[in-house]
């Protein structure tokens, strides 16, 4: 077992199919239940299409001559969609299934 001063490697995608440490699936052997799957392409789908209707939402808005604050709001939550595109990006990157 590692210490706590040792400092920690780099994880694999050998590392993530084999499991990490201190990880407990509770359905594990439930009903013949498969192992837990990461959902990362799922939610770079999503986090696309969501960019993608936020940002088109925002620019119909602003052509319209209405109030301009949910344009603003649509534009941060198309702003939250780009920077979690990011962040699955670089986990896919890393080699986490899903």
């Amino acid at each position: 077992m590692r210490g706590m001063s040792e400092p920690r490697r780099p994880r694999s995608r050998e590392d993530y199919a084999r499991g990490l440490p201190d990880h407990h699936d509770p359905t594990a052997g439930v009903g013949g239940a498969p192992p837990a799957r990461s959902a990362l392409t799922l939610r770079l789908v999503l986090a696309a299409f969501g960019l993608v209707v936020c940002v088109g939402g925002g620019f119909l808005w602003l052509a319209a001559d209405v109030p301009a604050w949910p344009a603003v709001v649509l534009f941060v939550l198309g702003a939250i969609a780009l920077v979690d595109i990011a962040v699955i990006l670089r986990r896919k990157a890393r080699g986490e299934p899903g």
